[in-house]
């Protein structure tokens, strides 16, 4: 990526949308659906909220593609036809306010419950997630028509998405869900095409993505994926520049590095600002797409820093947004 003298308020166009800012909302669990995983009106005030921030992206919660992959019982869907209204009602107010509507696409596969699945629990292998403070059941491991479900769900989900006006969706890899778990040594055991090396690891993700792009050759397409998965024996920074130049050449358009199996907490060793673009510099220095930063980052400065330094090319910021979309954004200007 080229290294232009950039700060947080320039524009950047990713094929036919315009992001205004070099700002994103990150995919924050609200727990405001209802049972059943619709928008409800606490969703809708809580997103309207956010638009306050005057980031250029913002990217909805995590929702569950299928609901063998709902991961907590207050959960957004974009499961079946039946979600479709509320979703559409979201990502026009969204883009009401000028922000482009993005939705974050996800399975959680083992790392859930069976009673929010519906008795089902399938991973990549018969392997726990490693989850801090909790023991998770150990999933069955999944066969081909388990394989296939999980592509229908995600591809459905997507067109679904499309229906409902977002501009970007972004297929979670990351913070050990279901694609995480598959991308994953620690998790993703396997002995088939699916498993062994990381080319076998990444198929599902990767044939997810070639099957959207295909139907959807317009659509922005964001991967959430790990920067490492900071557990011994798990995914390493090298492991994930790989991934995301592949996904590049898949057809994605932005690559957001987060963490892995082991959750999205902060690691132990990690402080400050800014404690995942270690991984993300790495990665924006390999790809030709732009690559988003995130890790507690809160000042305009640090963003500035980071946009003029190549580090990455637009920048996460999820607590503080969260904590007052209008203070930090008026704070922001004048730092």
């Amino acid at each position: 990526m080229k290294t232009a003298q950039i700060n947080r308020w320039t524009k950047l166009c990713l094929k036919t949308k315009t992001l205004k800012n070099r700002v994103v909302v990150p995919p924050m669990a609200s727990q405001t659906a209802d049972i059943n995983g619709f928008v409800t009106e606490k969703t809708l005030q809580h997103y309207q909220r956010l638009t306050d921030s005057h980031a250029a992206l913002i990217i909805v919660e995590y929702t569950y593609v299928h609901l063998t992959g709902r991961s907590e019982e207050n959960q957004l869907g974009i499961s079946n036809d039946t979600q479709l209204e509320g979703l559409k009602r979201l990502a026009l107010l969204i883009k009401s306010s000028g922000t482009l509507a993005g939705i974050q696409l996800s399975h959680g596969g083992a790392k859930s419950e069976r009673n929010l699945t519906g008795g089902v629990l399938m991973g990549p292998s018969a392997i726990a997630v490693p989850v801090k403070d909790q023991l998770m059941e150990i999933p069955a491991p999944m066969n081909q028509e388990d394989i296939e479900l999980w592509i229908t769900a995600f591809i459905k989900a997507a067109d679904r998405a499309v229906a409902a006006g977002f501009d970007l969706i972004e297929i979670h890899a990351a913070h050990g869900y279901g694609l995480n778990q598959w991308l994953s040594p620690i998790t993703n055991q396997r002995n088939d095409i699916n498993g062994s090396q990381l080319k076998g690891r990444m198929r599902l993700l990767l044939e997810i993505i070639k099957s959207i792009r295909t139907k959807h050759p317009d659509l922005l397409i964001s991967v959430r994926i790990p920067g490492q998965d900071f557990l011994e024996n798990g995914l390493q920074v090298s492991d994930s520049i790989y991934i995301a130049q592949s996904l590049e050449q898949s057809g994605v358009d932005v690559i957001h590095v987060s963490s892995g199996i082991g959750g999205w907490r902060r690691p132990g060793t990690r402080n400050g600002e800014g404690y995942l673009v270690n991984e993300a510099r790495q990665i924006q220095a390999k790809v030709g797409i732009p690559v988003i930063g995130v890790g507690g980052i809160t000042s305009g400065k640090y963003i500035d820093e980071g946009l003029t330094t190549g580090q990455f090319s637009l920048v996460s910021v999820g607590r503080a947004i969260l904590k007052d979309p209008k203070a930090w954004y008026e704070l922001t200007i004048k730092d």
